[in-house]
């Protein structure tokens, strides 16, 4: 536990510092409804040190880890098998000292590890070129649109409902705050929007995710071409990086930009990050491209080196006409995502995203078996969703009972919307007897 020594005088210095009437002023954007009224879990402010770590070690204690049971949660975040040589190689001290640094000659060797993540990224998503990392998928998405509306000096952005709602958000927070028009469609978990009709000559672009939220995958080759007709870009958003060892990728259905989450290669789940965002575009937009970009070179004695090139697109240099407010990677988590990738190669990761279909597709069919219980997706990866005769939130309330991490019910993440959906995610983690169990587990349930 950390101890942040930190007196009232220092917090006054601070607010004064930066012009701030309290610290409840710094979050005025909140809404009152999600303000805490009390100490969270019968906390007080006067507990000593171990009272604390007792009371939040039996907090914490309620939890159920999902690699303690058989567990089925997705909806953007995948429990992957992450190699011990990945942490062993992570944790070396040469790249724990070294970030993205400005004077690349120093760091040599963190610069050939962001260039070969680049080179990766690019051939997975089958773009032209990639940057060196951004924060997580879902800033990505949002740095996406604000590209797009660069490239094609247009301020309306169309978010399809097949996009992860988190990854909506972040988009449409950033449209309040910088100004243009993000228009979000009604879930659609079917996949039956016809994302095409919205398309007018005010559109900077469109942004799908595929597989979708609900698991649906598309050929959005011809949404590319009407996007074209229009002058606006297709941005592919990617949630689950391993579907692009399988499925056709972005680049050959003809996206404009991608961007996607790493977490699945090299990098566990972590209660919710750090996460590392992908971020690929056609070669001709490169300067308007958010984040670093590493490139190779020679140096005076014509021995290969590595830089950080087209800086003149960032802040240090262009201050507030950068392209945008990254001003760094998530460097170790993309050293993961790169060693994990490396370890694999071409041809395991390939591997790995056609076990991960299969079992996805055994544990269909054991779930539509159950009475009252169908699948919505006529086509998915390794998530798809289904449809309970019950609310999905009780169903999982019922599941975590007997052990079992039965998936995310869709009100989750629309809240009062589609109470009898349930998002179903299965990885090589999960073994036949884990299926079993929870076909066996949600007949008992529904019965």
């Amino acid at each position: 536990m950390r101890y942040l020594p930190l007196t009232e005088a220092d917090r006054q210095s601070m607010l004064a510092a930066i012009a701030a009437p309290s610290v409840d002023a710094l979050f005025r954007d909140v809404p009152e409804a999600a303000h805490l009224s009390g100490p969270i879990g019968g906390l007080s402010n006067h507990l000593g040190e171990l009272e604390v770590e007792r009371l939040l070690g039996a907090m914490a204690a309620k939890s159920i880890p999902a690699g303690s049971v058989p567990s089925f949660l997705g909806a953007g975040a995948y429990r992957h098998h992450v190699p011990a040589t990945v942490d062993h190689l992570v944790q070396r001290g040469e790249f724990l000292t070294a970030y993205t640094p400005y004077q690349p000659e120093v760091s040599q060797g963190t610069l050939q590890v962001l260039f070969e993540f680049q080179t990766q990224v690019a051939l997975l998503t089958g773009m032209d070129v990639a940057n060196a990392s951004m924060y997580d998928g879902a800033t990505a998405c949002a740095e996406a649109v604000m590209m797009a509306n660069r490239v094609t000096r247009k301020k309306k952005a169309i978010l399809s409902g097949g996009l992860h709602p988190h990854y909506r958000d972040t988009t449409t927070t950033d449209a309040r705050f910088i100004g243009f028009d993000a228009v979000a469609l009604p879930a659609d978990p079917e996949g039956v929007e016809d994302l095409a009709a919205r398309i007018d000559d005010k559109t900077s672009c469109v942004v799908v995710q595929n597989p979708s939220v609900f698991g649906q995958v598309r050929d959005y080759s011809d949404l590319a071409k009407a996007c074209q007709a229009k002058g606006a870009l297709l941005i592919v958003v990617v949630t689950e990086a391993l579907s692009l060892g399988l499925l056709p990728p972005p680049g050959e259905m003809g996206a404009d930009i991608v961007a996607a989450e790493g977490q699945s290669f090299g990098n566990a789940l972590n209660f919710g990050g750090p996460y590392v965002g992908l971020f690929a575009v056609k070669d001709k937009y490169v300067r308007q491209m958010p984040g670093r970009l590493c490139g190779e070179t020679v140096d005076a004695d014509g021995r290969r080196g590595f830089v950080l090139t087209l800086s003149t697109r960032e802040q240090h240099i262009r201050r507030e006409k950068a392209t945008s407010n990254i001003c760094t990677n998530a460097g170790l988590c993309a050293l993961a995502f790169s060693i994990h990738l490396s370890l694999l190669g071409e041809e395991g990761v390939t591997q790995l995203a056609k076990l991960n279909h299969a079992k996805a597709v055994q544990l269909a069919d054991k779930l539509a078996a159950v009475p009252g219980v169908s699948v919505v997706n006529d086509g998915f990866f390794n998530e798809f969703t289904v449809k309970l005769p019950k609310p999905a939130a009780g169903v999982v309330e019922a599941l975590a009972q007997r052990r079992i991490l039965g998936g995310v019910p869709v009100s989750r993440l629309y809240p009062g919307e589609m109470d009898d959906l349930l998002l179903v995610a299965v990885t090589e983690t999960n073994t036949e007897s884990d299926m079993d169990a929870f076909a066996k587990a949600l007949t008992e349930v529904l019965s």
